[in-house]
């Protein structure tokens, strides 16, 4: 039998939840935009075979810990310490905790949340891991995630909060679930070039009275584009900046010029089309997409009263590692 509770939210919202295969969900309704990415990640991650190989490899967790712990006076164990308490917002598949985390999950009290379906698979995941016995999931948004679960050492997520209806307002709404001197640790999108800002957003727009079939099946052609484009491996050089459209003297593969400065078309020489493609569906398909600067990045962790340690800008995006005051 279905539990349905009433749980209060961070800003004093009374959500409703059912409780349902072992997971408690958010019955509330979300915005439109929300609707529409929880349905997107729902689709993305369902389709296990497109993030199954090439993206699941051991350099993932090597992106993952040169992002977060540049150095070795910052380590993952001087962060998630033995029996801490870890909230993952926008745990998806579960891949990003498990890739960065590994067997220190045995070791962790972990709760991870997502607005999709994708907790369905995340908990099947942890189990065929053998990381169950101290994880829980709850599928709600991440500004609607319960008071009750109290306070966490540590609060990892990993390229989701721009996929909410505001970025700022969800750092607003996860800092009060962290304790003193608690660790905020997250990636969000960095705003691009010019060209680029436009293309994005008008293939999007391309796309958004498309069902999730149409829009995987449309991309194809973008993704072999990209493919094309870094199977010639050709370097040219640029003789001079160009700021206006955000392009840099040197030299340069073709393929990442197209890439950072007109259109995204991921390429990997060792990923299938299909895992390739996943990345672009990624970017293109949920309608919540925001980018951001590193000084709004900065001005909002200051306003939730989050201190920066670290801060690394890339081109794609921005990694904040921070704690609370």
């Amino acid at each position: 039998m279905d539990r349905n509770v009433v749980w209060e939210s961070a800003g004093g919202e009374k959500i409703p939840f059912v409780q349902v295969k072992e997971i408690f969900r958010e019955k509330s309704l979300c915005s439109d935009a929300q609707e529409q990415t929880k349905d997107t990640f729902s689709y993305k991650w369902k389709r296990e075979k497109s993030y199954g190989g090439g993206i699941w490899k051991s350099d993932y967790h090597d992106w993952l810990n040169h992002k977060y712990f540049p150095n070795e006076n910052f380590k993952a164990e001087d962060i998630f310490i033995s029996d801490c308490k870890v909230l993952e917002a926008g745990c998806g598949a579960g891949m990003s905790a498990i890739a960065l985390l590994g067997d220190k999950l045995h070791n962790l009290d972990y709760l991870g949340v997502d607005i999709s379906d994708s907790v369905d698979i995340a908990r099947k995941k942890f189990e065929e891991y053998g990381y169950s016995k101290r994880s829980r999931f709850i599928q709600c948004n991440l500004n609607h995630i319960p008071v009750q679960e109290g306070k966490f050492d540590v609060i990892f997520s990993e390229g989701v909060l721009h996929h909410t209806d505001s970025t700022e307002q969800a750092i607003y709404d996860l800092a009060p679930f962290l304790k003193q001197n608690g660790y905020f640790m997250f990636y969000v999108y960095a705003k691009k070039s010019p060209i680029r800002e436009f293309s994005d957003d008008y293939i999007r727009g391309c796309f958004s009275s498309k069902s999730n079939d149409e829009t995987w099946e449309g991309l194809e052609a973008l993704t072999k584009l990209g493919k094309a484009l870094g199977d010639l491996n050709i370097e040219i050089d640029v003789p001079e900046n160009i700021p206006y459209l955000g392009i840099q003297k040197g030299k340069i593969n073709l393929q990442r010029l197209f890439y950072w400065n007109i259109f995204k078309c991921y390429y990997r020489p060792d990923w299938s089309i299909e895992e390739m493609n996943h990345v672009n569906f990624d970017w293109y398909r949920p309608a919540n997409c925001h980018r951001q600067t590193p000084e709004e990045v900065r001005k909002w962790c200051e306003n939730a009263g989050l201190d920066v340690s670290y801060m690394n800008v890339e081109e794609a995006g921005i990694t904040v590692v921070s704690r609370k005051k």
